[in-house]
């Protein structure tokens, strides 16, 4: 029959139209902003700089290693290497960035900084709705508005953040191992005695 293809894609309109009156599984829009669709893990919108423990300075990962700046296709990251160092996420004195901004509004959201990170310091967000009526520099977030705890991570990539976890919770307990070990072979060391040199008659030791 001519046009039955029509009728039938009618008819399921129709059929969601009034079903989304009884039945919110065939309701297909949310009142947005007011409702919001829950994000899957694998979503990613914008990149964020992760830090463990309560202070967001003295736990950020990044050791300011510049490859994410290197490898930014859009070229909106921007990194100062700190002068001093700190202890890294394992303990290790490591340099830390000392300005570390990126663009908002140049970020095309590709991921490869995340990919080229051996530190895990950097991952996606997922939050979107970032629009501002700042045309100067409203975009452009520094290292303290970039900077989420780990805990928010486990939130929003659990998955991902539980391997995260167990690489590092690895790392410290290799780390403190061969701390102990070396402490250990410390106390074993034989003590050598200092040679206390003679004092001659009349005179001073030489």
């Amino acid at each position: 029959m001519i046009g039955s293809g029509i009728l039938k894609g009618l008819a399921e309109t129709a059929r969601n139209f009034f079903g989304s009156y009884v039945s919110k599984d065939r309701l297909t829009t949310i009142q947005y902003p007011e409702e919001r669709v829950a994000q899957i893990e694998a979503t990613r919108d914008f990149p964020f700089l992760v830090y463990d423990g309560p202070d967001w300075h003295d736990g950020m990962r990044c050791v300011a290693c510049q490859i994410c700046e290197k490898e930014c296709p859009p070229k909106c990251i921007f990194i100062e290497k700190s002068k001093d160092k700190k202890p890294d996420a394992v303990g290790k004195p490591q340099a830390y960035p000392a300005v570390f901004n990126i663009d908002i509004s140049v970020c095309m959201s590709c991921q490869i900084c995340v990919e080229v990170c051996p530190f895990d310091a950097i991952k996606m967000d997922v939050k979107y709705d970032l629009s501002t009526d700042d045309r100067f520099g409203g975009l452009l977030l520094d290292k303290k508005q970039l900077s989420k705890s780990n805990q928010y991570y486990n939130a929003i990539h659990p998955t991902e953040a539980a391997a995260v976890d167990a690489h590092f919770a690895e790392e410290r307990a290799k780390a403190e191992a061969k701390a102990k070990a070396e402490a250990k072979a410390r106390a074993a060391a034989p003590v050598t005695p200092t040679p206390i040199l003679a004092q001659p008659v009349g005179g001073e030791a030489k």
